[in-house]
C-alpha cells in the first residue's frame, strides 16, 4: 500500500514538472532577452549569442544620464508613472473600501445591485471604452491631463476592488458588529476601529492590484495624454520604436528598470496579496 502511495506521488510530482518547467521557461525567456539586450553593445546585440562576447552597463549609465534624445525627459516620466500609479492606488483604496464597507457591513439597499452592475462593466474589454472614455474626458476639458488617467484607471479597477473587498468583509464575524454597536461606537467608528484593522491583508492587496494596474497601462495612457512631459514611461517606450533604426539595447535597459519598481512592491507584499485576494472565497 505504501509503495503504491508513493509511486502516486512521484506521478503526481512528474505531472507538476512536466507543466511547471514548460511556464517557467515560457515566463523567464523574454525577461533572458531583455537582459541580453540591456547589456550588449549596439553592434552586437542581435548577434545570435546567448551570451554577449563583451557585456556591458553602458546602456544602463546612457539611461540613467539620459545620453539619447529618446531619453531627454526620462526621470520625469518616471515620476508620472509613479505619481499616477500611486494616486489610482489611493483613490480606488479609499473608494472601495467605503463601498465594501457600506455594502457588506452596513447593508445599503441596492448596493449589492450596484456591485454586481459595476462588474459587469468587464464584459466589455478594455479596449472598446477607451474612445467612449477619450470622448468624456475631452467633453469636461481634462485631455492632456494625468487626472484623466488617474479617473480612467481608478473607473477601471474598482469594481474588482469594491468585490475582493465585500468578499473579505462578508468573512468577519458579525459578533465584532455587535459588541462594537453595543458598546456605542458609531457606523464611523466601527469603520476606522474595527473594520479597518481586520482589513489589512485585503487592503494591501487591492491597493497594489490597483498600483500596478495603473504602472503597467499604455491604452489609456497613450490616448488620454500627449506632452512628452506629462506622459508615462511606459508610453515613452513606444517611441522607441518610431525610428527604423531602433536602439534596442537602450530600450530594454529602459524596460528593465521600468520593471524593477512594480516587481519589488510585488515581492514586498506579495504575502498579503495571496492571502487578501483569496479572502472570503472559501465561505466556512
Amino acid at each position: 500500500m505504501s509503495r503504491r502511495l508513493s509511486w502516486r506521488k512521484a506521478g503526481a510530482e512528474a505531472q507538476l514538472l512536466l507543466v511547471g518547467i514548460p511556464v517557467l521557461l515560457w515566463t523567464l525567456v523574454p525577461i533572458y532577452h531583455m537582459v541580453l539586450f540591456a547589456i550588449s553593445e549596439r553592434d552586437s546585440a542581435t548577434s545570435g549569442r546567448l551570451w554577449p562576447k563583451n557585456p556591458t552597463l553602458q546602456n544602463f549609465n546612457i539611461v540613467f544620464e539620459r545620453k539619447h534624445f529618446y531619453l531627454d525627459h526620462f526621470w520625469q516620466q518616471m515620476g508620472n508613472s509613479l505619481f499616477i500609479a500611486l494616486a489610482v492606488g489611493a483613490i480606488t483604496l479609499v473608494i472601495a473600501t467605503c463601498a465594501a464597507f457600506a455594502i457588506s457591513r452596513l447593508k445599503v439597499r441596492g448596493g449589492r445591485t450596484v456591485m454586481n452592475l459595476a462588474l459587469f462593466t468587464y464584459f466589455i474589454p478594455a479596449a472598446f471604452l477607451a474612445v467612449p472614455m477619450y470622448k468624456t474626458m475631452g467633453n469636461y476639458g481634462l485631455l492632456n491631463n494625468q487626472w484623466a488617467l488617474i479617473l480612467a484607471m481608478v473607473t477601471i479597477a474598482s469594481p474588482y476592488c469594491i468585490w475582493v473587498l465585500k468578499q473579505a468583509s462578508d468573512k468577519l464575524p458579525w459578533e465584532l458588529d455587535e459588541a462594537a454597536r453595543m458598546d456605542g461606537a458609531t457606523a464611523l467608528q466601527l469603520f476606522r476601529l474595527v473594520y479597518l484593522p481586520l482589513m489589512v491583508p485585503s487592503l494591501v492587496a487591492v491597493g497594489t492590484y490597483s498600483l500596478l494596474l495603473a504602472w503597467n497601462e499604455y491604452l489609456y495612457a497613450f490616448l488620454l495624454l500627449s506632452k512628452d512631459t506629462d506622459v508615462t514611461l511606459a508610453v515613452a517606450l513606444g517611441s522607441f520604436l518610431s525610428a527604423d533604426d531602433s536602439p534596442w539595447e537602450l530600450l530594454m535597459a529602459t524596460g528593465l528598470i521600468y520593471a524593477l519598481p512594480p516587481a519589488a512592491i510585488y515581492y514586498v507584499f506579495k504575502r498579503y496579496m495571496v492571502s487578501g485576494l483569496t479572502a472570503g472565497a472559501v465561505k466556512s
